[in-house]
């Protein structure tokens, strides 16, 4: 959420998908009663310390965390909120004001509140659990709108493979030690998770599509799912052909293993201090590739999903059901979902983060990753996703010096070959971006950001750098090797 985002909601006030609520010290059932609605309409903006006519009042600083907390809890209540929503406040600071708000995404399946039906019109939530027909059209536009609530009643019980459960209960305890799976039997697992339902327009009975994808055996995948393949290749040297190949046909769970260990076999990783924690920054993006090419594409296409790693890049694509057209900017876009069953499901085992979050995310461990690079992401018919990759050795060619030689030869020519390893290291960053800072040179070096300065400063005044751009923002960038002809 930009500054500017806010203020067009601000502005434009509430609606369909905008609502704000005053409560500045604590929350009220109103509350969850929208995230409801929003839920079984089209999704929407959830605003906490704006009153309903706009003004910014804000919500106290010493509830903020509270807030936050209780509302995560409530939604993760089964007695309150059916199924359960796995979403989170998040703070924006707007006039000196805080300010917290959620998107709320479109869910595939019926929610309710306090064992109530709530559906939105205009700027309302209306109880329409008494209304029949109200009720029984929000029913049936549910099932018609995600291809992962298809019901299958000849799929049964046996068909599962039960002996995903144990290892999904210790994921989903991970994160939740007190996860209300713990101590489910397989059939209230399902239950529990929107995996097994009652399709509302025929009122069979069964798993649906989500389910089946999720724990089916090869063969029950390959029958309600027949156009389902996630085909992963390796493109480096042969680039008519491939290197390397792996095609993957089984349930989602063991693919997103299969998947994240392919990856890892062609990629270099590399690891980042953040925070007290040392972190494998490939593994991050690994798994919102990973994730998003299966929780987030359409099922019902034949077309393959890829994932190829070439010499400089992850790219890969799926078929998608796409609100909009274009290239994604993640401080401005609005999050949808593609198989709400299916991505709430990987984020209770942690192989996923709640809608919008993997966006940021990927952008995040990508510049990290490579100095500064950013991925890409472009919606459309094809949903693809292009991550560029750090080539960690020299002899790869470059845009700026073709070999360790040519590197040598301009650090004798400046008489200043002690500094040849720094400069060797920051070689990947310039590879995939022109201008790198001193603390990107310092995540690669392992060298402190005084000594990066320093250091910077020498390769600047022998002419080998050069620097742009005021101290605090100081960028450098490589200079060519000069001409014989040059004078």
């Amino acid at each position: 959420m930009t500054v500017e985002r806010l203020e067009k909601l601000l502005k434009e006030g509430e609606g369909l998908t905008v609502e704000f609520k005053e409560c500045t010290h604590g929350l009220n059932d109103s509350v969850f009663e929208t995230v409801c609605s929003f839920s079984n309409r089209y999704g929407g903006y959830l605003l906490l310390g704006v009153r309903d006519d706009g003004e910014v009042v804000g919500v106290n600083p010493a509830s903020v965390n509270g807030i936050k907390k209780n509302f995560a809890n409530i939604l993760n209540n089964p007695q309150k909120i059916s199924p359960t929503l796995y979403l989170s406040l998040e703070e924006i600071e707007y006039e000196g004001k805080i300010l917290l708000y959620v998107f709320v995404p479109l869910s595939s399946q019926v929610e309710m509140c306090d064992r109530r039906i709530f559906d939105r019109t205009e700027d309302a939530d209306i109880d329409v659990t008494g209304a029949v027909d109200q009720a029984a059209h929000l029913f049936k536009r549910k099932s018609l709108m995600f291809t992962e609530r298809e019901v299958f009643p000849y799929a049964t019980l046996e068909d599962m493979r039960l002996d995903l459960i144990p290892g999904v209960k210790q994921m989903a305890l991970i994160y939740n030690e007190n996860h209300p799976w713990k101590d489910m039997e397989p059939m209230e697992l399902f239950r529990s998770a929107g995996l097994y339902e009652t399709n509302a327009k025929t009122g069979e009975k069964g798993f649906n599509l989500a389910g089946i994808l999720l724990f089916g055996s090869d063969e029950l995948v390959r029958s309600c799912a027949p156009g389902y393949l996630t085909d992963a290749i390796v493109r480096r040297e042969n680039l008519d052909r491939y290197d390397d190949r792996l095609m993957v046909e089984t349930n989602l769970i063991e693919a997103y293993d299969l998947l994240m260990d392919f990856i890892a076999k062609h990629t270099l990783d590399r690891f980042f201090l953040i925070g007290a924690q040392s972190v494998g920054v490939r593994s991050k993006i690994a798994r919102e590739i990973v994730s998003n090419i299966l929780c987030h594409r359409d099922y019902s296409s034949t077309f393959p999903a890829k994932i190829i790693i070439e010499q400089n890049r992850i790219y890969a694509e799926n078929w998608n059901r796409s609100n909009e057209h274009g290239k994604i900017d993640p401080l401005d876009f609005t999050p949808r979902p593609k198989n709400p069953i299916i991505a709430r499901f990987f984020v209770q085992i942690g192989r996923a983060d709640k809608l919008g979050s993997g966006v940021r995310n990927l952008y995040e461990y990508t510049r990290l990753y490579t100095g500064g690079a950013e991925p890409e992401l472009i919606e459309g018919d094809v949903f693809r996703t292009i991550v560029p990759l750090v080539n960690l050795s020299l002899t790869q060619t470059s845009d700026k010096l073709s070999d360790k030689s040519e590197l040598s030869d301009k650090l004798s020519d400046k008489s200043f070959a002690a500094n040849e390893a720094f400069l060797e290291m920051l070689m990947p960053l310039f590879q995939v971006s022109e201008w790198i800072d001193t603390g990107a040179a310092s995540n690669i070096s392992g060298k402190s950001l005084p000594t990066v300065r320093r250091i910077m400063k020498q390769l600047v005044d022998a002419g080998i750098l050069e620097a742009g751009g005021a101290n605090k923002n100081r960028k450098y960038r490589l200079l060519p090797k000069p001409t014989d002809n040059a004078t």
